[in-house]
């Protein structure tokens, strides 16, 4: 079973969102993921995602909020 990390970063001034996913990344394991949740779409994360490794899904919700989802490409 995958263990989910939440991270809520809701609220938080740039570039504190990306400080701390980029921290929870540094210590994603395997058989874990991240759920993010941000109030505005972090165009910039996908790319560093995309070039270390990481797969994404992302879902937009109502009140212009974001949930993210992060793990290991497989």
């Amino acid at each position: 079973m995958t263990k989910e990390i939440p991270l809520d970063v809701c609220g938080l001034e740039p570039p504190e969102p990306m400080e701390r996913v980029l921290e929870a990344l540094a210590r994603l394991q395997r058989d874990e993921h991240i759920r993010m949740i941000i109030d505005r779409e972090p165009r910039p994360l996908y790319r560093i995602l995309e070039q270390n490794g990481y797969a994404y899904t992302v879902t937009p919700r109502d009140g212009y909020l974001f949930d993210i989802l992060i793990r290991h490409r497989a």
